[in-house]
Order: C-alpha cells, then sequence, then structure tokens
C-alpha cells in the first residue's frame, strides 16, 4: 500500500502540472530535456524526481517546491527559521526610525504655514518604507513570487478581456 501512494505522487514527465509561481499556467515537460516550462510566465523547472522536487531554474537563490500528489508545497530557503529575534528585529525596523522621526517632529516643531504637515508626512513616509522592507525579506523567505504572480494576473485579464 506504500508503495502503490508513494507512485502516485511522483514526478512524471508525461504529465502536466500546476505551475506554483503564476498559478495560472500548466508545466509541462521541454523537448528533448529533464526540465519543465510554465506555457504562462514562461519559467524554467528543474526536477529532483528522487525527492519529489521542483527548482526555478531562472532565480538566485532557487525557490524550491515539493509536489503531495495534488498541490505544491513550499520549502522556505534553506533550513530557515523565523524566531522571536528575528521578528524583534523586525519591530524595531518598522518602529524605531519612524519613532525618531516622529519625535524630531515633536521636540522641533515646523513653522506655520505650508510646511506645517510635512513632519508627519514624512514621518508616514518613512513608516512605509521600512514596512516594505520587512514585507520584502518576508516574501523572500517564503518564497511567494510577488511580481510574477502579479505579472501573470495582468497577462491573464488581458487574454479574457
Amino acid at each position: 500500500m506504500a508503495r502503490s501512494e508513494t507512485v502516485k505522487h511522483l514526478l512524471s514527465y508525461d504529465d502536466t502540472y500546476p505551475c506554483p509561481v503564476c498559478r495560472f499556467g500548466q508545466l509541462s515537460n521541454i523537448t528533448l530535456t529533464e526540465a519543465f516550462g510554465c506555457n504562462t510566465c514562461r519559467h524554467i523547472f528543474i526536477t529532483s524526481s528522487r525527492q519529489n522536487q521542483l527548482k526555478i531554474a531562472d532565480r538566485e537563490p532557487a525557490m524550491t517546491w515539493r509536489w503531495n500528489g495534488q498541490t505544491w508545497r513550499g520549502e522556505h530557503i534553506g533550513d530557515l527559521e523565523l524566531s522571536w529575534v528575528y521578528w524583534l528585529a523586525a519591530l524595531a525596523l518598522i518602529s524605531f526610525p519612524p519613532g525618531l522621526v516622529g519625535l524630531t517632529a515633536l521636540i522641533f516643531p515646523s513653522p506655520g504655514g505650508g510646511m506645517a504637515l510635512f513632519p508627519i508626512i514624512w514621518t508616514g513616509i518613512t513608516f512605509a518604507a521600512h514596512l516594505s522592507i520587512v514585507l520584502w525579506l518576508l516574501t523572500e523567505a517564503y518564497q511567494f513570487p510577488v511580481w510574477v504572480y502579479l505579472k501573470a494576473r495582468w497577462q491573464r485579464l488581458f487574454q479574457l478581456g
């Protein structure tokens, strides 16, 4: 019984699979190679059939997925564990710089007129910039390709319309 279950989950070059990157296209074998290609996002994937893994070939560090028989399961980069130290550092990166800018705006108020809102706006910009850095690092750590996904959605929208 265990043998038939493992055979069922093995990757085969004769089958097609959903693309783990764009989530719209289909992966199929590229002729005369031991690789898969997506018909939507045009990425090339190499496989490790012994481990049932798929790696994207045109990205460094390479993103990796494992086929469970129905869907792709993302593998983290290396043995990455996001412990409380990382979360504390992310919180400090998000809150400390905007806090300094806001505190400076309170200690040294701007003169009235058109510049009165500038410190508040600058504090908001600082917060948004540092939050985007942390979110970008999280998407890299959990291997969610945001730009490729949005590009595929955009292409799909124009194909349907």
